[in-house]
This record gives structure tokens, sequence and C-alpha cells, in this order.
């Protein structure tokens, strides 16, 4: 009787313990879902209250108070210190929105749909072609809102090259890595389940953005910010290894689907992706490239692509077709993988 009453509990205990596991697995693949129609249908958040825009300030607020060491270490302050402040305000809203389900996953979507932006880096990139299209002036001033260089004098050649160039690097940067990041994380709490998940997984494309934002802010080898730029510029390096390689692979794929020359994108990944200072950003870029059979020149610092035909902006169309894929594409496979590594574990 003793055993029975244990096989009992043993198996009321497993189905009650795959149902969590059930639930917990549809709230991961709903809320993404939802931050990822909230993201292509409305946008970026009102600047007032975007998770970026207040990383920016807390990041430049550290940077202030630890600058004057002007030390490496002044980096790596300004790194524990924003985390730290993050994860504080994040926790508060997770423990007041948490108290009702659907107000959590509301939020947790909302929330989830900051750390990536994808409306934004494709209709930047058709804004710049129709200015382009207008004007060479005007695309030259909203180039200059996306790239460090001086765009004064910019060919349009040199424009379409900058605008493919910024938004193909930020396939990784602003949609792959913090989506790839969120389900890595969503695979290990479910099999090793934790208190406070749910905190922890919304946590970590958070912290993603904070490390991309602060390499944005920081990461650059001037007089002023070359030593407290070098650990976050070294995070950001080291977080988007992965995600840029998966990217090139997917805008590879997509290169075939669309028709492009899927082998030529290949090759100039594997020929030139490393031709860039960045150690990963060549990677989506040097592919676009391949695809399009076309060249991308940031003068003095790299070429991408041979110069098999001249650029022009409607390129910047068939850039924007590519990355559009290369998202979808990215989505199904993290998704699909996500869900049969769910069966299997």
């Amino acid at each position: 009787m003793i055993e029975y009453n244990y096989l009992l509990n043993d198996i009321i205990f497993s189905k009650i313990s795959n149902i969590v596991s059930l639930k917990l697995f549809l709230f991961i693949i709903i809320a993404f879902l939802i931050s990822f129609f909230i993201d292509i249908i409305f946008g970026e958040l009102p600047t007032r209250i975007h998770p970026v825009v207040i990383i920016g300030s807390l990041i430049s607020f550290f940077k202030d108070v630890f600058i004057k060491f002007k030390s490496r270490m002044s980096g790596m302050l300004v790194v524990l210190g924003v985390f730290i402040v993050s994860s504080v305000i994040l926790y508060v809203i997770y423990m007041i929105c948490s108290l009702n389900a659907v107000l959590w996953l509301i939020v947790f979507s909302i929330i989830l749909s900051s750390t990536f932006s994808i409306k934004m880096l494709l209709s930047t990139a058709v804004d710049v072609k129709d200015a382009l299209d207008d004007s060479i002036d005007k695309a030259r001033e909203m180039v200059s809102y996306l790239v460090s260089r001086n765009t004064d004098e910019l060919t349009e050649s040199f424009i379409v090259s900058a605008v493919i160039e910024s938004l193909t690097e930020n396939i990784t940067d602003s949609y792959v890595a913090p989506v790839f990041y969120y389900f890595i994380f969503a695979l290990i709490i479910l099999k090793y389940p934790m208190n406070d998940c749910l905190y922890y997984l919304l946590l970590i494309p958070v912290f993603y953005r904070i490390s991309n934002t602060m390499d944005a802010m920081l990461g650059y080898k001037t007089d002023e910010l070359i030593k407290i730029g070098f650990v976050p510029a070294k995070i950001d390096d080291i977080l988007n290894y992965i995600p840029s390689r998966i990217s090139g692979l997917c805008v590879v794929l997509s290169a075939y689907l669309l028709r492009f020359d899927g082998r030529n994108a290949y090759r100039i990944m594997m020929r030139d992706a490393r031709n860039c200072p960045s150690p990963n950003s060549g990677y989506t870029m040097a592919t676009t490239a391949g695809a399009l059979n076309i060249q991308l020149v940031k003068k003095e610092t790299y070429i991408l692509g041979d110069d098999n035909k001249t650029i022009t902006s409607d390129d910047i169309q068939k850039a924007v077709d590519l990355s559009k894929l290369t998202i979808i594409l990215f989505t199904i496979i993290i998704i699909l993988l996500y869900s049969l590594l769910y069966v299997i574990l």
C-alpha cells in the first residue's frame, strides 16, 4: 500500500510538473510573438518610457562618475553600475506586474519588444532611399544619423553603401542577438526551473541591449573614450560572436530564396567578413555585398565584395528585402528549434 501511494504521488507530481512546463513553454512563445508584432506594427515605444532611452541616461550618468579614473576599470564599473540599477528597476516592475498574469504578459511583451528594432531598422533604409531619389543633400543629412563618418560630400554610391552597411550590420544587433539569447535562456529555465524564472528570462535580452547600447555610446577609440569604452566594446564583441555568424548564414539562405547570388554571398562572407575592424559586423555586410554582387566601401576602413556593377539606390530596396527575409527565416528557425528541443528535453 505504501509503495502504491509513492507511485501515485510520483505520477501526480510528474503530471503537475508537465503542466507547469507546458504553460511556461507557451508563455515564452506567446510573449515573444506578441513582442514581435508590437514592434512590426507600432515600432519604437515613446521616448519618455523607452527602456533604451532610460538605459542611455544611466550609461551617461555612470560614465560621468567613473571616466575620471582614466583606466579600463572605469568601463567595468560603468557596466556593473548600469546592470545593477537596471536589474533593480526591472525587478520592481516584475514584482508589481506579476500579481496579475494578463498584465505581466502584456508588460513582459512590451519590454521584450524594446530589446529589438525591426520596423525602424527597415523603414530607415527605405526613407533614405526615398530621400536619395528626391535630393542627395537630404539623403546626406539622413545618413549622418546612421553612420559615424562625414557625410557632407558623399556621392550617391557611397550613400547607398553606407545605408546598406548600417542596415545589414544591425540585423544582428537589432534583432538576431537579443532573440537568440532569449530562446537560449528559455531552454535553460525549461530544463532547470528556478524561482522568478520569467524575470531572469526578460533580464537576459535586456542585458544584451544594455551591452549593445554601452558599446554604441562608449566603444570608440577617441582620447576621451578609449579607456572607459574598452570593456563595453569587448563584452559586445563576445555577445555578438555567435549571433553574427548565424545572421550571415541566414542571409546566405535568404539570398538563395530571393534568387540573388547565394553562392557568391557565402564566398564573399568567408573572404571579406574579417576585413572590418569589428570581428562581427562583416558577417552580414559582406554576405549582402556578395548576394547583390556589389561592393560596399568605407573609405580607409574596409572594402567588402567585388566591384562587379555600379551600386544604385535600387540596391537599398534589394538589401531591405534580403534583411526582411533574413529576419523571418531566423524567427521561424529559432522557434522550430526551441519547440523541437522542448519536446526532446
